[in-house]
């Protein structure tokens, strides 16, 4: 299927999940002319309090999947936690599902992710499957302490990551989950910066990237975003190189986030995303097209978007629940009074710690506008002096 609009008629696309990825991409599909589908797992998911279309089901069961996808046109997603074999039945029985259900198990298994970056030689930690504690030891006797311990599924947000500091800690950690969670153990980097870069790519081949942004993490989390990343321009080419390797290497269909490390000057690659991201989240307000509209535009088999900066300098201050008594939208009036600040709420009751949302500013100076951005997201957190 090159492009669902035949006739006239309104393509349909289905998205498995409804947070704040669904949420966002909702307004992205309007002046596309695209109709959203979304499988919820509740009916107060944040993208289902906002959209027309809502079928409640498990990304999980076949039978689920089936049905929503029965409805649709294309099939695509705003999280990993789905079934990647449910999804290769569903390709078998003629369904379009972009990004391909190999792409989407690939990004579910850091394993694999860590077997194919070093099949394509690009810079990535020296790493090992485990076995036992010993095996740490015996890496650590090769790569040196701490090490770095993942969970080769499931971890997002600084969950299913431990750093390792000796043997003792290596065999707390087995004790308490090394039974039944398989994991892989990666020389520590000593990080300089932590950056990303979204590639996007249509089923024709045709590919865009988007700048390369600086994100600022804290226990994990992303908690800013800074565009475009103060880095040397050879590693902004490097960047963009790995992400156009990777992309062409899969067969790409939709958007790829690439987190990377900066380490020595040089780049080395994190994980992988294959939907839009956190770290795309500055080019609603930021680009010339968003994340969201790119990746409906990629799925669709559609002409790529501009992706170039709408200003000299973007900021985005995620909003991460902290006092309960506050929230958010009751403090939204105020915010809007910054100029040329973006704040976008998810939806989400409050808990701490919990994203609720991010403000984007635009500027030229870099300092000004990160102190604009900061401003807005302590107003909407009740943080302000």
């Amino acid at each position: 299927m090159t492009s669902p609009r035949q006739g006239g008629r309104r393509p349909i696309v289905g998205i498995v999940g409804a947070g704040q990825l669904a949420r966002m991409t909702l307004p992205a599909a309007i002046p596309l002319d695209v109709e959203i589908r979304l499988l919820a797992e509740r009916a107060d998911d944040s993208a289902a309090t906002m959209a027309k279309h809502v079928e409640i089901g498990s990304p999980s069961n076949l039978d689920d999947l089936r049905r929503f996808a029965a409805a649709c046109d294309i099939l695509t997603f705003d999280h990993e936690l789905v079934d990647a074999v449910a999804l290769l039945r569903l390709s078998d029985d003629g369904h379009v599902v972009r990004p391909s259900p190999d792409i989407v198990g690939l990004v579910q298994d850091k394993q694999r992710q860590r077997e194919a970056m070093a099949r394509l030689g690009l810079p990535i930690p020296a790493f090992a499957i485990l076995r036992d504690a010993e095996s740490i030891t015996e890496f650590a006797a090769q790569h040196g302490w701490p090490v770095i311990v993942k969970a080769i599924r499931g971890g997002y947000d600084g969950r299913g990551v431990w750093v390792i500091d000796d043997i003792d800690g290596a065999v707390v950690l087995f004790t308490e989950i090394g039974a039944t969670t398989p994991l892989l153990v990666e020389a520590w980097v000593p990080i300089e910066r932590e950056v990303a870069l979204i590639i996007a790519r249509r089923p024709n081949g045709e590919t865009a990237t988007f700048p390369l942004v600086e994100t600022v993490q804290n226990d994990g989390i992303c908690r800013e975003l800074r565009v475009p990343a103060e880095v040397d321009a050879t590693i902004a080419a490097e960047a963009k190189r790995i992400a156009t390797v990777i992309a062409a290497d899969i067969a790409l269909e939709g958007l790829l986030a690439v987190e990377l490390f900066i380490a020595g000057g040089k780049v080395i690659v994190n994980e992988l995303a294959a939907r839009p991201h956190n770290s795309g989240h500055f080019s609603i307000e930021g680009c010339g097209t968003s994340q969201f509209a790119q990746h409906l535009r990629a799925v669709l088999d559609w002409p790529l978007g501009d992706t170039g900066l709408m200003a000299p300098v973007v900021m985005t201050v995620n909003l991460l629940g902290g006092n309960p008594a506050v929230d958010p939208r009751d403090r939204l009036p105020l915010a809007l009074t910054l100029p040329r600040c973006y704040p976008q709420l998810y939806g989400k009751e409050h808990r701490p710690g919990r994203k609720l949302g991010h403000v984007t500013a635009l500027g030229e100076d870099r300092d000004e506008t990160l102190a604009r951005a900061r401003r807005c997201a302590a107003i909407l957190l009740g943080d302000e002096d």
